[in-house]
């Protein structure tokens, strides 16, 4: 294997970790708080160390890919791989709550590497190839996504914080094969001379785009699905094993329905629909999906009959798979192409904010108003959604940025 494959292979293999971050503490995590909290208070504690993830993901990834810009490449993303292996290993060993929370602190702190990872990429292919590597790497999350609950499902067989120590050896090895494999991508020639505060500000790109009133209805709808989504994530084991008394294997199992699914609506559904549906039609389908899919789950609430649930675990995979893609494609045509980058930027920091606020709702009124509230709260914000479809008649033209 050559240099250029090597790194190509490495850079792979950090974007399957990062997404195996976001997912392999879903089904143990409930098990974990368990010894250190109160039953009602569990599921607080659960969502809390979500939105702590995410929250250290949001404020760090701008910064992460601008202090590549100013170092390069390979230290920075060296130095994600250590503090995920760090992270791992705190959260396995944790004794204590605020353990429990450093944990995930450090983790968070340094998964923020996906914009120096995608700089990365851009560095070592030509523009011919470009594509395609941005494709693979978007795969490797995917399939780390989807990883994460089975993995951790099934070596928590043999111990609770057995999934934590097997990502800090996969973490820790890949900083290895880093360390010797791949080569800087950045000369120092063309490397920035210094960084600003609002280089390492992520609130900057979501402040430009809420500055766009023609992009107003389409951020306010992508608002009412994320938040609702990200506070249904956060629960959803918690969920499980106060409902069904799940172990960690059946809820790994369980959560890797939505990723499977999103892979088999990709490949061989939205291809078809696409020929058929335009954007806005896409996005109305998805809603009353997710409508659905939330209905069930509020039903699985008080019913407590866990086919209901992988019933809706099926339409709501289903439903956001298409939402993510036409959402996508409406919203790149509100920008001219050399504006792509900024708009898509924004927008993914937008919805990173609120998979930093949905998780601490969702614990909040889960503990509160019952199990079926955060799916209650999500047929709520998606009837508002399918209002703001009914009532737009705007035509999208593209943004100045």
């Amino acid at each position: 294997m050559n240099t250029t494959k090597k790194s190509l292979a490495f850079g792979l293999i950090t974007t399957f970790l990062t997404g195996l971050g976001f997912t392999i503490i879903s089904p143990v995590v409930p098990v974990i708080v368990a010894p250190f909290t109160t039953a009602h208070n569990q599921a607080l504690i659960v969502t809390a160390l979500m939105a702590t993830y995410g929250l250290c993901t949001f404020f760090c990834a701008a910064g992460l890919g601008s202090l590549s810009d100013r170092f390069g490449r390979k230290p920075i993303l060296l130095i994600s791989l250590a503090g995920s292996s760090i992270g791992y290993l705190v959260f396995g060993l944790a004794g204590s709550l605020w353990m429990l929370f450093l944990g995930r602190i450090i983790d968070g702190l340094t998964a923020g590497n996906i914009v120096a990872l995608f700089a990365y990429f851009a560095d070592i292919t030509n523009e011919e190839n470009r594509t395609k590597v941005f494709g693979w790497a978007a795969a490797a999350v995917g399939i780390g996504t989807i990883s994460g609950p089975t993995i951790s499902g099934l070596l928590a067989h043999f111990g609770n914080s057995v999934p934590f120590y097997f990502g800090a050896v996969l973490s820790l090895a890949n900083l290895l094969y880093g360390h010797f494999a791949m080569h800087e991508s950045l000369p120092r020639t063309d490397r920035v001379s210094s960084l600003s505060l609002k280089q390492l500000n992520p609130f900057s790109q979501i402040f430009q785009l809420l500055r766009l009133k023609n992009l107003s209805r389409l951020l306010f709808l992508g608002l009412l699905l994320w938040l609702p989504n990200a506070a249904l994530q956060a629960i959803i084991s918690q969920f499980s094993l106060d409902n069904f008394a799940w172990t960690p294997v059946f809820i790994g199992l369980a959560l890797s329905i939505m990723g499977l699914m999103d892979i088999l609506t990709q490949l061989f559904i939205m291809p078809k629909l696409l020929t058929v549906f335009n954007d806005t039609q896409l996005i109305s389908l998805s809603v009353i999906c997710e409508i659905a899919a939330y209905a069930l789950f509020a039903l699985t609430g008080f019913l407590k009959i866990w086919p209901i649930f992988i019933l809706a675990m099926f339409i709501f995979a289903f439903g956001d798979s298409i939402f993510g893609t036409a959402f996508n494609g409406k919203l790149s045509k509100t920008a001219r192409p050399s504006e792509q980058g900024k708009l898509q930027g924004g927008s993914q920091a937008l919805q990173a904010l609120t998979r930093v606020v949905g998780p601490l709702i969702s614990g909040q009124i889960y503990i509160s108003l019952g199990h079926a509230a955060p799916a209650i709260m999500g047929v709520i914000f998606l009837t508002l959604a399918l209002g703001v479809l009914a009532s737009s008649r705007e035509k999208v033209t593209p943004a100045n940025l």
